[in-house]
């Protein structure tokens, strides 16, 4: 399942963010995110195992839910990523070259900028989808500056810093989506506790958008 298709389907744009997930967890904690309501679910290849538990979530949830790799900054690991079944992949910079391979591999890019130089590097590469990040630094404020200048096609997330708590004043400054991590899976947290964070994000979401 590709990003689009969960769009289309009508759940939040929020990606589950699993740094450090161990694989033997993987579809435990990917089936507790699928239930509350997440199912665009990123695994960062500085994770233990990141190909093994993006490849036993593809198997497992591949057909319900977006099963991608993050922290892709070289070729190599887009190859990686597309060899395992993951559907998109998202990266802390813009690289274009990363860009061009990870679209020729049939995957969505989500290449993370904060600057407007970089926004627009990654739209001349071919992304439709914008990661603000670290989305604290400069805030909602911002967010709502540089949608005025990006094409109108583009889709800019939040990542890093945005949660339950303050979802709803990214929404308002027109974010299209949101990634969250630390706040969401932290190595030890079990399926319940995820499960129980991912329906509160969800629900926020939601609420902000009524």
């Amino acid at each position: 399942m590709k990003i689009e298709d969960v769009l289309a389907a009508g759940h939040a744009p929020v990606v589950a963010i699993l740094r450090g997930i161990q694989t033997h967890e993987a579809v435990e904690i990917g089936e507790a995110l699928v239930e509350a309501g997440v199912r665009i679910i990123e695994v960062p290849f500085n994770s233990p195992d990141p190909a093994g538990s993006i490849g036993a979530m593809v198997e497992a949830l591949g057909d319900r839910a977006a099963i991608g790799g993050g922290t892709v900054i070289g070729t190599d690991l887009a190859e990686t990523l597309a060899g395992v079944g993951g559907t998109f992949m998202v990266s802390p910079n813009v690289d274009p070259a990363v860009i061009t391979r990870s679209i020729e591999l049939g995957m969505d890019v989500l290449p993370g900028f904060l600057t407007p130089t970089e926004a627009f590097a990654a739209v001349a590469a071919g992304a439709r989808d914008l990661k603000l990040f670290p989305g604290s630094v400069l805030g909602s404020s911002y967010i709502k500056a540089i949608r005025e200048v990006l094409p109108k096609t583009s889709r800019v997330w939040a990542v890093g810093g945005v949660g339950a708590a303050n979802v709803a004043e990214y929404r308002a400054a027109g974010v299209y989506g949101i990634g969250v991590g630390g706040s969401l899976y932290k190595p030890g947290f079990d399926a319940a506790t995820v499960g129980a964070k991912a329906a509160e994000l969800v629900a926020a979401w939601n609420a902000a958008g009524g």
